[in-house]
């Protein structure tokens, strides 16, 4: 059998539905984000990167890019096994304690991704705990979809964003059911923030469980960047806060903060923690100096949402249909898979602005969209030239404008 033309075959229909994944090839240049070389052949040399997770430009703070060139050449560069074995540092150790700090809870676990820790920890909780019953909002990102199909547990599926919903599929529940109610605060394309105070009380009510995956909002919101439910108030309430590193805080890895006895449970039953090589040590080092900078500076997330606010506003003069949300997130609907590529594409040969399209299976077919993420170091003749673009292109390719 020649399982070439196999693969060949779903990647043509995959071409043909505008959904094949095309990546630009960057080169980050420290202090100059977001400019970026490009290596591309047929684009310009240099691009302006508006589609980042590094949302505050952490990954080129002075303090951070210094904290992790002094680790390398104190330490090296590998940590020397999985942490069950011989890869334990120092720096794992000091993060962790940076991280329960930050949401004020008794223990923290390092993992190497967000998506690592979503599919450990939600996958060790339903199959160890006994009769468990794991409630999802519709929504949930595919980390958390993959560790709870991974688990084995029963599921449930509650209507995103309604805590009617959960209250009735929670008051279904036998009552010796372990329930989990798994959910996040920003969900990453359209935008949105879950009602988290309604939540909580619905999971409260019924003894349930909280699950809270704050990956787009830790180091963003909450007065010392511990997400939406600092903001809220509500991280006592939570049992669970699972975050990341490799967003706000401009490096990579992802934790899972709660009790100490919680945290113990997925180190001791995770197998995505007990077999995998653990974080470099000067990457530990570099996202502690990061989150303990934004514990202290509002400087970023200040002029971050000054940036985000231009730009809503400079879309809605112009009626460029964008999601109208809270956060810091701009999806601009495009609604065609092809469409979206093109526009994509244009905008990286012609005006030097990169963003990535997002289509199916990433977001339901006919919403596919760009998706915008100011940040503090996009200057305001980078949103001139953004919204120029723009206007210029939905013209040229005849998509309705439309004010969200």
């Amino acid at each position: 059998m020649d399982f070439d033309t196999l693969f060949e075959a779903q990647i043509k229909t995959l071409k043909e539905e505008g959904n094949y994944r095309i990546f630009a090839e960057l080169e980050r240049q420290v202090g100059a984000f977001p400019k970026a070389r490009s290596h591309d052949p047929d684009g310009p040399e240099e691009v302006t990167v508006w589609c980042s997770n590094d949302y505050l430009g952490m990954g080129q703070h002075p303090k951070v890019v210094k904290a992790m060139q002094d680790a390398v050449g104190a330490c090296g560069c590998g940590a020397g096994g999985t942490r069950n074995i011989s890869g334990t540092n120092h720096q794992h150790k000091q993060l962790e304690a940076e991280l329960a700090d930050l949401h004020g809870k008794e223990a923290a676990l390092l993992f190497t991704s967000g998506y690592v820790s979503n599919w450990a920890a939600l996958s060790t909780l339903g199959s160890r705990l006994p009769n468990a019953v794991i409630l999802s909002d519709a929504l949930n990102h595919a980390s958390m979809i993959e560790g709870i199909r991974h688990s084995r547990a029963d599921k449930v599926i509650w209507k995103h964003n309604d805590p009617e919903d959960l209250d009735r599929k929670l008051a279904a529940l036998p009552a010796n059911a372990t329930k989990i109610v798994a959910f996040e605060s920003v969900y990453s394309m359209d935008g949105d923030i879950s009602p988290m105070a309604e939540i909580v009380e619905v999971a409260e009510k019924h003894g349930a469980m909280t699950y809270l995956d704050e990956v787009h909002a830790v180091g963003m919101y909450g007065p010392r960047g511990g997400g939406v439910s600092e903001e809220l108030g509500l991280a006592d309430r939570i049992t669970l806060i699972e975050g990341t590193l490799g967003k706000a805080y401009g490096v990579m890895g992802g934790y899972i903060t709660g009790s100490e006895p919680l945290c113990d449970f997925i180190r001791s039953f995770a197998s995505g923690f007990i077999f995998t090589t653990a974080l470099p040590p000067a990457v530990a080092a570099a996202a502690r100096v990061s989150i303990a900078h934004l514990k202290q500076s509002q400087m970023e997330r200040a002029r971050q949402r000054m940036q985000v606010r231009k730009l809503r506003e400079r879309l809605n003069a112009i009626g460029i249909p964008h999601l109208d949300n809270p956060s810091h997130i701009i999806p601009v609907m495009v609604k065609d898979p092809v469409k979206c590529r093109q526009l994509a594409d244009i905008l990286m040969q012609d005006f030097g602005i990169y963003v990535q399209p997002i289509n199916y299976p990433t977001v339901p077919k006919g919403t596919e969209r760009l998706r915008f993420t100011p940040g503090p170091l996009h200057s305001d003749e980078d949103i001139d030239h953004l919204v120029m673009a723009l206007t210029t292109l939905w013209k040229r390719c005849a998509i309705a404008h439309a004010v969200a």
